[in-house]
């Protein structure tokens, strides 16, 4: 069993607690309550309707793309799909909302209770609690580095529908954390219901943290906000956990507010004061009707859910005889399982698994680059397996043929052709080769056969040396140990 990250302080032990609440942008193609584009990186205030810019009279009109994304993803978190929901006024003022409130849900939200399992490593399961998922508008964007001494608004984002999904405070130190939002952003990516581009802001995380004596009651909590990377969010846990200790430690008391996470000097500062729920006037917005959703379109969409990542690790492990840990790692990602399935078609599904993993997905990272966008295709790898399967190239060859492919583009059977890669498995000229050798260097032979057994590998080096690399070492093998062993 794993036991999650004590902290130590000058006092003791204490134990962190972790609720996480993340926002998903819904993958629909207009806005909540506007037909607006959402399209990524146009040009600021180019999407914006007079609903989304509240112009007076202007009456939102719920998206119903959109509530079919939440049902869909509600399914997805083993959660309750509530046939009432209830769309209200949190009312706040900020620059970038122009009707001075956000249309969101409180207590009546499209989805109830549910949970998701994380892994902890080895095989190792947690079941992380939903509290909920509801739907809401998004703010507009501040730009401040458009002018010396103003602040520009972009209302692009303004009314684009997010799923805010709030876990229960069940997560116990970073690393259960980044598990779970790898695991929520790896399941909406599955369904299609929210890309999951942090860079982009498509995904954002805020991060509630408290810490206490184990088995105490929860300490006052903090919250992060707007955190969009995994690795951020990890570190941002771990120097706020460390913070609160340090305050309780020295006789204070920690404040409930909400901070920000500067990732260049990897701290948290004060951002405002946090509020509670009666501060945002919470109320039924007049202009939309309670949202009533029938059984039979809740069930439509749960019977349309593709094979979620939890069913996909099984089934690798079942049909492909994969590791929990190889199976894991090809079903992070519906790109990755996508990709690994075609490559293994027809050919070793553990020798396929075990390059992918380690080489392919190492180039992959070196040069920052996602599955979409590496140079070489699930068909041009499966065809470099060919040329190690039948023989023709060897796998440490075939390394550098696939380095070659990366680099500069080309197909591995080309490659090896023009470049005189092919495996030598002739056992005439192997043979004769050795023979030379091994006339050659009396001396070794004599070591090796009054018990200096090490030299043999030796021999094959020079067997390799002599043939650029390109013998068969599987037949060299067998070729030297005939010959030294007479």
């Amino acid at each position: 069993m794993r036991e999650a990250i004590k902290l130590k302080g000058e006092t003791g032990i204490w134990e962190m607690v972790i609720g996480l609440e993340i926002h998903a942008q819904v993958n629909c193609k207009s806005k909540l309550f506007s037909g607006s584009a959402t399209d990524f990186g146009a040009s600021p205030n180019s999407q914006v309707s007079y609903v989304d810019a509240a112009m007076p009279g202007m009456l939102p009109v719920i998206n119903s793309e959109a509530v079919n994304q939440a049902i869909k993803t509600g399914h997805a978190l083993n959660a309750k799909i509530n046939n009432i929901s209830i769309f209200d006024r949190k009312n706040y003022f900020y620059p970038d909302l122009p009707q001075g409130y956000q249309i969101s849900q409180f207590k009546s939200p499209i989805v109830g209770e549910g949970w998701i399992n994380i892994d902890l490593g080895k095989g190792e399961i947690k079941k992380i609690g939903i509290e909920r998922l509801h739907l809401e508008q998004d703010a507009g964007k501040l730009m401040h580095d458009q002018h010396p001494r103003l602040s520009f608004v972009d209302l692009n984002r303004s009314g684009i529908p997010l799923m805010e999904i709030v876990s229960k405070p069940d997560m116990r130190d970073w690393e259960e954390a980044g598990a779970y939002l790898r695991k929520l952003r790896s399941i909406v990516r599955y369904i299609g219901s929210c890309d999951g581009n942090m860079d982009q802001g498509s995904l954002r995380c805020d991060a509630n943290i408290s810490v206490r004596r184990p088995g105490e009651e929860f300490g006052t909590r903090c919250e992060l906000k707007n955190i969009n990377s995994v690795k951020f969010m990890m570190k941002a846990v771990e120097f706020e956990a460390y913070r609160q200790i340090e305050i309780i430690e020295n006789g204070g008391e920690v404040k409930q507010e909400t901070r920000l996470y500067d990732p260049n000097k990897n701290e948290t500062r004060s951002m405002r004061s946090k509020e509670e729920a009666h501060d945002y006037r919470y109320f039924p917005d007049p202009d939309l009707l309670p949202l009533n959703i029938s059984n039979d379109r809740i069930e439509k969409y749960k019977d349309e859910l593709p094979e979620l990542p939890d069913q996909k690790r099984e089934r690798f492990q079942k049909d492909y005889g994969l590791s929990f840990y190889d199976a894991d790692v090809l079903t992070a990602d519906k790109s990755y399982a996508d990709f690994f399935e075609i490559v293994s078609k027809g050919r070793d599904a553990k020798f396929v698994a075990n390059w992918v993993i380690t080489n392919f997905f190492a180039m992959l990272n070196e040069v920052e680059k996602s599955i979409e966008e590496s140079p070489v295709n699930a068909q041009q790898l499966g065809e470099l397996f060919d040329l190690i399967q039948d023989g023709t190239i060897s796998g440490r060859t075939a390394k550098d043929v696939f380095e070659e492919m990366f680099t500069n583009g080309g197909r591995a059977n080309d490659i090896v052709e023009a470049k005189g890669l092919k495996q030598i498995s002739n056992t005439d000229e192997l043979e004769s080769m050795a023979k030379k050798i091994i006339e050659d260097n009396s001396e070794q032979v004599s070591k090796y056969k009054n018990g200096n057994e090490k030299l043999f590998g030796w021999f094959v080096g020079q067997m390799m040396k002599n043939t650029g690399g390109t013998a068969n070492p599987k037949v060299v093998n067998e070729i030297l140990k005939t010959l030294l062993n007479k």
